[in-house]
């Protein structure tokens, strides 16, 4: 909150709040190594998700050539050049299978 000549306005937040529960052992193992690293809770707890994440989603970084290739299909969708599904069943004379019921 920033006050102002008798004016308060309120700034938008850019965290949120997360509560969790963690077995005592686990509260002092984060309290130590929060100690030893002159970290704040929070701080130490948006770098093990961080690394969590990293570990479980990684991020691929398109290549050079993998960008130029969505740049060339964009521009190619953007001129309507491009062939959908329904036209290629079409061509080819097939039509989606539908499920059913199997007669006896």
């Amino acid at each position: 909150m920033i006050k102002s000549h008798s004016v308060t306005k309120t700034m938008p937040r850019t965290t949120s709040t997360l509560t969790i529960s963690v077995p005592p052992e686990m509260l002092d193992a984060i309290e130590r190594v929060r100690k030893e690293e002159h970290r704040t809770r929070s701080e130490l707890m948006r770098e093990a998700l961080r690394v969590y994440f990293s570990s479980r989603i990684p991020e691929d970084t398109p290549t050079a050539a993998e960008l130029r290739a969505i740049r060339r299909g964009r521009a190619a969708i953007a001129r309507g050049d491009y062939v959908t599904l329904d036209d290629i069943r079409d061509e080819m004379g097939t039509a989606p299978r539908r499920s059913g019921k199997k007669s006896a």
